[in-house]
């Protein structure tokens, strides 16, 4: 089963229903549920998530959106380490390069789904668009 780290674009547009990226989201996010893959987040993310959504929605429907996210998506732990690495690193935004190295740090996660694959140009990992990503395991499958 792969282990993939899920950005916030994703995230996002599955929760908001951002067409025409909310299909893939939801394709990737199902195949979690169903334990096809594993998919990660950090609670940086999530504190973003909370934060965006929190602009349109009351505090409670928030939250028990965050909670249903939690019963199909993991949360990877942001070591020191990884903070030392992003700050000294070239990503030009701070929270990708935490992201990046929370995933990096943790030998079973070799991918990140994003739709911002530019912001991850110098990630060792492999960056994959939602569609490449659901692409790939689809012709794995066949």
């Amino acid at each position: 089963m792969d282990k993939v780290l899920i950005d916030t674009d994703v995230i996002l547009d599955f929760l908001f229903d951002r067409k025409p990226f909310s299909q893939e989201a939801a394709q990737i996010l199902s195949w979690c549920e169903t334990g096809q893959i594993q998919g990660f987040v950090t609670s940086i993310m999530l504190s973003n998530i909370y934060y965006l959504l929190r602009k349109t929605a009351r505090h409670e429907k928030v939250i028990e959106h965050l909670k249903i996210l939690m019963n199909i998506i993991d949360v990877l732990t942001t070591h020191k380490n990884a903070v030392l690495e992003a700050l000294n690193s070239e990503f030009k935004d701070f929270e990708d390069a935490l992201q990046n190295f929370s995933a990096q740090n943790d030998p079973d996660i070799k991918v990140i789904i994003t739709r911002n694959i530019k912001d991850y140009k110098t990630s060792n990992l492999a960056i994959m668009e939602p569609e490449t990503y659901i692409s790939l395991v689809k012709l794995s499958e066949s």
